[in-house]
């Protein structure tokens, strides 16, 4: 029969384990954000740490083998996949009815943000639904969990881990399978289209860890999301409030 003294360290080995793997997840996270913006630091240096890190995280699929670019490179790269590419790394344009539900879906994700003190800013500011931000929000949460599992508080740490799940249900994980896809038609060769096709493997295990379900769905079937409403559509509920 175990002691308590026992007890207790098998308490804090889990702490630790589970603390470290909240640790890993954000700094894949991280660097997966940093992927979708504007290349002004090489990121790509880090790219032979993730496969270790990656490993760590059983759940997670395998990294891309990926090598080194100079930073020069990595611009030309991101250029060619995302220059021409639109609006491809925003969730409410993706399949919204019209205009007036985008505006709805960003106050429903910039809810999450101020929930968690998360602020969207600083060098490069970008809309609450851009993929490098909603990925930088997870990676927010997965330190707040490991912080609030090193520091004794249980209840903090699991009120981080219901936030990742809801996230990632509402959120991130219903349109990140969408980006990899849309990705494919604009990147060619180079690392992002790798990088994408791992980001939307990775957030469909991390969300099946959490026990969330995510629906696939084939970009075929969806359209972006219009900015120009039929308001002659009886069927608009925009009709009722003008008539």
């Amino acid at each position: 029969m175990a002691t308590d003294e026992q007890n207790s360290e098998h308490e804090n080995l889990c702490v630790e384990e589970c603390a470290d793997h909240a640790i890993r997840r954000a700094q894949v996270y991280a660097l997966l954000a940093a992927v979708t913006l504007y290349p002004r630091d090489n990121w790509s240096e880090e790219l032979p740490l993730l496969p270790e890190i990656v490993t760590g995280l059983r759940f997670a699929p395998s990294f891309p083998s990926a090598s080194p670019l100079s930073l020069s490179q990595l611009q030309i790269a991101y250029l060619h996949s995302f220059g021409a590419a639109g609006s491809l790394c925003y969730e409410t344009e993706y399949g919204l009815p019209h205009e007036f539900r985008q505006s709805q879906e960003l106050a429903d994700i910039s809810g999450f943000y101020r929930a968690f003190g998360f602020v969207n800013g600083g060098p490069v500011r970008e809309r609450p639904d851009h993929l490098a931000v909603e990925l930088e929000f997870m990676q927010a949460l997965a330190l707040k969990e490991a912080h609030a599992r090193l520091n004794g508080l249980p209840e903090y740490a699991e009120l981080c881990v219901d936030a990742q799940a809801k996230f990632l249900g509402d959120h991130l994980g219903t349109w990140i399978g969408l980006f990899a896809q849309s990705l494919a038609l604009n990147a060619g060769d180079g690392p992002y289209l790798p990088l994408a096709e791992f980001a939307a493997a990775f957030v469909r295990a991390d969300a099946a860890r959490l026990g969330v379900a995510l629906v696939e769905r084939s970009r075929k079937e969806v359209k972006h999301t219009p900015f120009d409403p039929d308001f002659s559509c009886a069927a608009c509920p925009v009709v009722d409030l003008i008539r």
